[in-house]
């Protein structure tokens, strides 16, 4: 029955993500839907992408490994990341009515720094997808008790996503993310309810956390124990901010208020719900002694075992509808963002006369490869830890794209030769520190990379100007209000 609803799943996820594709006739259709989604698919396509593997298999196991404070990178910082879009960036970047957020780069400085950063934001997702498309191994894995190679069950997963990704686009992202966050928040509240009478009750679940320590949040220690824990807040809370998944919701918004309140509803939510999981694992814990053991060896299997050996089916269809809800809407997004930025800020500029047809079509080629290669980097990289994949991939725009798009929004006298200097100098110190044990154990890697990148955009901005200060063009598209740049 469980298998058998699975399958049935994935192929309704296909059938509504195709049948949003037939709204697809341009390219700000494929990629922002037009810009036309209202305030409550903007939320549930927000929290859905951002609700991904790693909030159900791999934040519990670090939150019963190290507390609260433990988990300041994913949910807190991630969810702040879009509080913080909603109040700072959301209203200034939708009034610019573009594509992509690698457009933004290239109109405040220029085509270098757009595709500097663009690749820089490209990049970033190999981590992110690469996390989605090992969950979906692990879940095929278990659900056939192993007659489904972990290989192969990324394979099957990644598959059913590309399908409804390749032919929709945002349109498809948005609606399945719309059912699959209704899926996700049923499921999870189900199990949770479940475990907590397991447990005896909430308030008995809750008393065991505070008595084990497990609300410590804030560091106990000195200012190097507080420098690492500043440092874990900001690498989603900031590195996520110029993502290209995070700026495709707020401009497929219908209007200026909407893509302001999508995302902070959306984040609060985001970081509320996370609890949920939380919760289940630490139920568990207190009535299932086994639990321990598989914490220590694979923290990600813990909560798909408690519910497959200790739930019954009914439960066990509501859990593994929601983490595939889960996955698959956070790989959908991960997939169409960096295609749509790959075409849209360095093809384009290889090819600059492409017609509206040839850039639909170029995205659609670009979602294809990107995932191809993603499925391929994941199936090397199995035994990872989903957590630390997805962390890992945030680093880098926090380094690399974030300081140019903060002073370029909100400081007029950043310069291009100011925003060059910040991505040289924030990827190089990051690196630099990546390479060294002894510099990044005295000091977190990517706190150094940002200082290095807000000397270097403050310093090349005020001091004499060797580089060209100049705006970009803008690409004019199909579909977009009175002919403006979408």
């Amino acid at each position: 029955m469980l298998i058998s609803f699975i399958v049935l799943y994935l192929m309704a996820s296909i059938a509504i993500g195709l049948y949003a594709a037939t709204r697809v006739k341009n390219t700000a259709d494929y990629a922002v839907a037009g810009r036309s989604l209202p305030l409550a698919v903007v939320i549930a396509t927000t929290f859905a992408t951002w609700f991904g593997s790693e909030t159900v298999l791999g934040v519990p196991g670090q939150f019963v490994k190290e507390n609260l404070g433990g988990i300041v990178e994913d949910p807190f910082g991630a969810g702040m990341c879009l509080i913080l879009v909603g109040f700072f960036f959301a209203r200034k970047l939708y009034r610019r009515n573009i594509i992509t957020i690698g457009d933004y780069y290239r109109q405040r400085y220029g085509t270098l720094i757009e595709v500097l950063c663009s690749i820089i934001i490209i990049f970033s997702y190999l981590g992110w997808v690469g996390a989605q498309v090992t969950a979906l191994g692990l879940v095929f894995n278990l659900l056939s008790q192993g007659a489904i190679s972990l290989a192969w069950g990324m394979t099957i997963g990644t598959l059913v996503v590309l399908v409804y990704t390749l032919y929709g686009g945002m349109w498809s992202v948005a609606l399945t993310d719309f059912v699959q966050m209704i899926v996700i928040t049923v499921g999870l509240l189900a199990i949770a309810w479940y475990a907590s009478s397991m447990a005896g009750g909430a308030d008995k679940v809750i008393d065991y956390a505070a008595r084990e320590g497990k609300f410590q949040f804030l560091p106990t220690g000195g200012l190097k124990e507080w420098l690492f824990f500043i440092g874990a807040a900001i690498t989603m809370m900031l590195g996520s901010v110029p993502q290209q998944d995070v700026f495709q919701r707020v401009m497929s918004s219908k209007d200026e208020d909407t893509a302001v309140r999508g995302p902070i509803i959306g984040g609060s939510l985001y970081i509320l719900f996370a609890f949920v999981p939380m919760f289940i694992v630490l139920a568990a814990l207190m009535v299932l002694p086994e639990t321990q053991g598989m914490l220590a060896d694979d923290p990600q299997r813990v909560l798909p075992t408690l519910v497959l050996e200790h739930m019954p089916v009914l439960l066990q269809v509501a859990f593994f509808g929601a983490l595939l809800s889960a996955i698959m809407s956070t790989a959908s997004a991960t997939m169409l963002a960096p295609s749509t930025t790959f075409v849209e800020n360095i093809l384009r500029n290889l090819r600059p006369g492409m017609s509206d047809q040839q850039t639909l079509k170029a995205m659609r080629i670009s979602v294809l490869v990107f995932t191809v290669c993603v499925l391929v980097y994941s199936i090397t990289m199995e035994g990872s830890s989903i957590y630390e994949l997805v962390a890992g991939a945030y680093q880098v725009p926090l380094v690399g794209a974030f300081v140019p798009l903060a002073f370029g929004v909100y400081w007029k006298r950043a310069t291009t030769q100011g925003a060059l200097l910040a991505v040289v100098m924030g990827l190089g110190v990051w690196l630099l520190w990546v390479a060294s044990p002894m510099l990044h154990e005295a000091f977190p890697q990517q706190l150094a990379g940002v200082l290095a990148a807000i000397t270097g955009m403050v310093g090349g901005s005020l001091a004499p100007q060797f580089v060209a200060d100049h705006k970009g063009h803008t690409h004019h598209y199909e579909g977009s209000p009175a002919g403006s740049a979408v």
